[in-house]
């Protein structure tokens, strides 16, 4: 059965996040300690006792996400666990970048931390908003930011093409206000605002984009092990095309569903999803429902999982 390992990204970090795994898996410990040692702030205090309010500052959220999705990743090679492909929500995309062995953890850490640190000064200042729009299809969406930027002459565009019918706009807070009435006024079933700092995978962004290209001149990137699907094209890519795509992710639309429809038509059959959090899975519901998802997120999910796995390899199931 080909699998993807798929990443959560920003959002799906909660309070806690890590610790039974931290406690059960002394290979997930050893990476949570090592990349603990990368950053300059006490990361495992963190990810299992926050406070809440500084786990989401984009500038802890990006590298504690990126260190725990590590070390499961690790656990499962251990197990001598692989996948046929990996893929990744926006942060996840590293992480996912991680498991095909193109970055190791020192890179990891390293480029989310500057990468979260690059986003939050882009925003800096800036009255945004992010909003979920429910019911309508992409193209609606889309023409609908068009319309609003027409009125208020500043920026919002789709950020996220999530699932089928759940589409993410971002921007500038008036222009979002606009695109909001609007979208209700075509028929959407509702638009919910998102908690978060900026306007994400938008042009606003070009500032933090440009400082990652930068960066990036001076990382190593190794061979694609594995495809990795981006989220700028909602596909696989060529190795000396990495770059400039996660260059362009942080200021354009999370291609979320061409990247699951893609998965699907080469063959995927089994999301696993490492979180923390089970987002992506609906997003796979939604958009493919034929796709087998699992999700570890939990001590208990990684053991249920392993356990499993053993039995397919001796046969068992």
């Amino acid at each position: 059965m080909k699998a993807v390992w798929m990443y959560a990204g920003q959002g799906a970090q909660r309070v806690g996040m890590g610790k039974d795994l931290y406690e059960k898996f002394p290979v997930f410990a050893s990476v949570i300690d090592r990349a603990d040692s990368m950053v300059s702030f006490d990361l495992k205090k963190m990810m299992f006792e926050g406070p809440a309010e500084d786990l989401s500052r984009t500038a802890f959220t990006q590298p504690c996400l990126a260190a725990f999705a590590a070390g499961v990743t690790e656990v499962l090679r251990q197990q001598d666990l692989h996948p046929d492909f990996t893929a990744g929500l926006s942060l996840g995309e590293y992480s996912a970048l991680y498991a095909a062995d193109v970055l190791d953890l020192a890179s990891l850490m390293d480029l989310t931390a500057f990468r979260g640190k690059a986003m939050d000064r882009a925003g800096s200042g800036l009255q945004t908003k992010m909003c979920a729009v429910l019911g309508l299809d992409a193209d609606t969406v889309t023409e609908v930011c068009r319309q609003a930027e027409k009125d208020t002459g500043e920026t919002v565009e789709v950020s996220n093409y999530n699932a089928v019918g759940q589409n993410v706009i971002s921007g500038m807070a008036a222009a979002v206000e606009a695109a909001k009435k609007k979208a209700m006024e075509a028929g959407a079933r509702k638009c919910m605002d998102l908690k978060v700092s900026s306007a994400f995978h938008t042009s606003l962004m070009r500032p933090a984009a440009d400082a990652l290209a930068e960066k990036l001149t001076a990382v190593e990137l190794r061979p694609m092990k594995m495809p990795v699907v981006f989220n700028a094209v909602g596909e696989t890519a060529d190795q000396e095309q990495i770059p400039e795509l996660l260059r362009l992710q942080v200021m354009s639309g999370v291609r979320m569903v061409q990247s699951i429809r893609w998965l699907r038509e080469h063959g995927a059959e089994r999301v696993v999803e490492i979180g923390p959090g089970h987002v992506l899975s609906g997003f796979v519901h939604r958009t493919e429902p034929e796709l087998e998802t699992v999700v570890l997120d939990t001590a208990e999910d990684l053991e249920t999982y392993l356990s499993g796995s053993a039995d397919r390899a001796a046969g068992r199931t």
